[in-house]
């Protein structure tokens, strides 16, 4: 399988339980039920690793909608727009190797941060991957497209 560097994870989040607040870490372990610690591992594996583009960050401020790094729910955060990828794809970062399996949806929260968000991000809030290899993913890993 060929793979060429894409781009770089930047940030990386995990969604505390009974909390909404996005904790930074500096890795993150994944496996099969998707990133472990996180409130949402092992709920729906198709929807429970979420990669999201600095750029969705920049469309927004771009619009003066200013919000911190993770507040779109990511768990990980790129500098490589993957949301042209289609389901099916894969990505490799760190020991993981993850799937592209949907595009996010909105999210009515988006919309306590600015009313217009979830218009604006409507196709450039991120993409939900799930785990195919199990591995760990830090800060600064090089993301490789496979094909």
């Amino acid at each position: 399988m060929l793979s060429h560097s894409a781009g770089k994870v930047l940030k990386l989040y995990v969604s505390e339980h009974g909390s909404s607040v996005r904790m930074p870490k500096s890795r993150l372990s994944l496996d099969f039920n998707g990133v472990v610690g996180d409130k949402f591992y092992a709920k729906d594996i198709q929807r429970s690793v979420l990669i999201t583009s600095v750029k969705s960050y920049d469309l927004a401020l771009s619009q003066n909608i200013s919000m911190p790094l993770g507040a779109l729910g990511e768990n990980i955060l790129l500098d490589y727009n993957p949301y042209h990828l289609i389901p099916g794809q894969k990505l490799k970062m760190g020991k993981a190797l993850l799937e592209i399996s949907q595009n996010c949806t909105l999210c009515n929260h988006l919309s306590a941060i600015d009313k217009k968000l979830p218009k604006l991000l409507k196709k450039d809030r991120g993409i939900f991957v799930k785990v195919i290899q199990e591995g760990d993913i830090e800060e600064g890993d090089i993301v490789y497209l496979l094909e």
